[in-house]
């Protein structure tokens, strides 16, 4: 088991606080993607993949419909993805994804969060070579499938770790080739049940109970953001969940 696994492991104990939280952050995407790529998920690959995403979350059809109708209505907020990076107390690294309609607003938030727990806001790319950029895809098993001759069949689509977890394939890549996996995926009958973008730390730092608490206190302000989508660092997680 790689480093995706054990990243995977960790997140997976730290959901959002609340499921309204979860459908916000979702039907931003969702705005976004339509946006981009119009709003028939049968010709927006990053749009369908999130209405499964949604469909897993248990979020309500009526929310997903609205998050599509509004990429395209013109009175309604135009979101901007920001990401912003900065070192938190004990020089750890934070990583911070943003979906805002008023970046003013947005980074004045997240310097002064910065600020008030100990840390410092950095220059946009600055800290983006400490972490990986990657795809993550569940898919449902299938029962003809092997998962070794699977991982055989996608490592020239980027994908460098699948794992088995429950009735799901967990599959690991490369950022820059999630539409050729969702591509092949979707061409040979695999059901995506959802699909996620994260940034894996190069390498942890381990901290101290209370050192950990001081940066906890910082993320967990940055993630209580309505701007906020996404919050990724390098410090090591706590033994017991190792």
């Amino acid at each position: 088991m790689g480093r995706a696994f054990e990243f995977r492991k960790a997140r997976k104990l730290k959901r959002w606080g609340n499921m309204a939280r979860v459908f916000t952050k979702i039907g931003k995407e969702i705005t976004i993607a339509a946006k981009q790529g119009g709003g028939d998920p049968d010709n927006n690959p990053r749009l369908r993949v999130l209405m499964q995403t949604a469909r897993k979350e248990n979020m309500p059809k009526e929310n997903v419909e609205r998050a599509i109708k509004k990429a395209f209505d013109k009175d309604a907020s135009d979101y901007k993805e920001m990401n912003y990076e900065g070192y938190g107390p004990h020089g750890i690294a934070i990583f911070v994804e943003t979906a805002t309609d008023n970046t003013t607003r947005t980074v004045a938030n997240v310097r002064s969060y910065f600020n008030k727990h100990g840390g410092n806001l950095g220059t946009t790319g600055s800290l983006e070579f400490l972490f990986e950029h990657k795809c993550i895809f569940h898919v449902a098993k299938k029962a003809d499938i092997e998962l070794e001759e699977l991982e055989l069949e996608l490592i020239d689509f980027g994908v460098e770790e699948l794992v088995e977890d429950e009735e799901e394939i967990i599959i690991y890549g490369d950022f820059a080739q999630n539409a050729a996996i969702q591509k092949y995926l979707e061409e040979n009958g695999f059901e995506i049940n959802s699909s996620e973008f994260v940034r894996i730390p190069n390498d942890v730092k381990h901290l101290t109970p209370e050192q950990r608490e001081s940066v906890n206190k910082l993320i967990e302000k940055i993630e209580e953001d309505e701007d906020v989508q996404n919050v990724f660092h390098n410090m090591a997680e706590e033994e017991d969940e190792e």
